[in-house]
């Protein structure tokens, strides 16, 4: 029994990988890229107009984000719009655009 809940200790993971894009730094870095792309529209981009934006934005680093597609930033759309009140992306744009 000892030796069984050694082999699952030693394959829990103990340490933060070096590219996790899901730690409260990453979601802050694209929610601050996300929010910085919505700048560079005159009317409210589509969902994947925003995606597109996002990887090509130039703090966006692909290496770090190389997880990154479109259900994460629809995730993290959701994200944002629980803490703000907000319901779409129109919404968002002209809390952002004000």
């Amino acid at each position: 029994m000892g030796l069984s809940l050694w082999k699952v200790y030693k394959f829990l993971p103990t340490k933060q990988v070096e590219d996790d894009d899901n730690t409260e730094e990453s979601i802050e870095q694209l929610t601050f890229i996300m929010l910085d792309v919505f700048k560079n529209f005159n009317t409210p981009p589509t969902h994947n107009e925003l995606f597109i934006a996002m990887i090509e934005h130039n703090n966006f680093d692909k290496k770090h984000f190389w997880r990154f597609n479109q259900n994460k930033l629809n995730n993290l759309l959701l994200k944002y719009y629980a803490k703000n009140n907000l319901t779409s992306i129109e919404d968002l744009y002209n809390k952002v655009s004000k």
